[in-house]
């Protein structure tokens, strides 16, 4: 086995850049569950729900695992921070907007994440570089995506603006928490991704059982397995990637998977729904992979290129 410095960083990157495939998988067959789920379940106590079984879920698996949730204040303060910026406002506004808006465009409304990341990072944090590489990423994955979805797919835009809108400030709050995830170093990932979904479920359940009366709802069969799926896999198997790739990648490289949740989404509506796929479709995809590379490779420092 080559052990040498620049072989185990190359591997580290292929790791991380498949668990960052992964994390879009994940995500992106979220926006589906979410329109099965909301079509019977109310937007909060769908979230309100899914964010108390992917917590406990969590939870056990880290009791299983010998590793405790910490127990002081401070962390607990970020937790809820956390999660007002990662799952309560954002997952709510998603789950409420897909009740007016397909979930194709939703998709396309929240890949614009990187772009707010790149945005905040630059301008307000500076604790990453904003290197021209990452903006043409911005670019290259953006163009991708438009290509890949076609200009048909925004010819509802604007029956459906406050919907829309909700949708894009819930894009806005993934970039935030993106950024404030990253105060987390140190922490085995499972627990800031169980304790700020437990900080959700706090909030979340008691506006459920006021607004929302979920005793009084009779779900659907496919409602209440899509939010199964939801909890289990696009939500407590997500976010643990989610915050390793945070401390790895970055924030601006983490939202990157962002631009993959499309062809992914694409790709699964082809394969399981019998939908076409665009002759653009495939340049698109190209583009995709461009900018996720331009975001998330790190560039080859002096001493790589080296020859021994």
């Amino acid at each position: 086995m080559d052990n040498r410095p620049g072989n185990r960083e190359n591997n580290n990157i292929a790791v991380e850049l498949a668990l960052l495939l992964a994390l879009a998988t994940l995500w992106g067959g979220s926006y589906t569950f979410i329109k099965l789920g909301v079509a019977t379940i109310p937007p909060i106590t769908l979230i309100a729900a899914r964010t108390t079984i992917a917590g406990l879920l969590l939870l056990a698996i880290m009791w299983a695992r010998g590793i405790r949730l910490p127990t002081d204040a401070a962390t607990w303060q970020r937790f809820a921070f956390q999660a007002v910026l990662n799952s309560v406002i954002p997952w709510t506004l998603i789950a409420w907007g897909e009740r007016h808006v397909d979930a194709a465009l939703a998709t396309i409304l929240n890949s614009a994440g990187p772009i707010f990341t790149f945005l905040l990072t630059a301008v307000v944090t500076r604790h990453e570089a904003t290197t021209p590489r990452k903006l043409v990423g911005v670019v290259a994955g953006m163009a991708g995506i438009l290509l890949i979805v076609g200009v048909d797919a925004f010819h509802n835009v604007g029956s459906g603006l406050v919907a829309e809108a909700a949708i894009v400030a819930a894009t806005i709050c993934y970039a935030c928490a993106a950024i404030f995830g990253r105060g987390f170093k140190g922490l085995d990932p499972m627990a800031p991704a169980a304790g700020s979904l437990l900080a959700g479920a706090a909030a979340l359940l008691p506006a459920s059982l006021i607004v929302e009366q979920p005793w009084t709802l009779s779900p659907s069969l496919s409602s209440v397995l899509a939010l199964l799926a939801l909890a289990t896999f696009s939500t407590a198997a997500a976010f643990v990637i989610y915050f390793r790739l945070i401390q790895t990648l970055g924030s601006v490289g983490t939202t990157a998977q962002a631009y993959l949740r499309v062809p992914i989404g694409v790709a699964i509506s082809v394969a399981f729904l019998g939908e076409s796929l665009s002759r653009t479709a495939w340049i698109g995809l190209a583009c995709v992979v461009l900018g996720v590379a331009a975001m998330t490779i790190p560039a080859r420092r002096p001493a790589d290129v080296k020859t021994s």
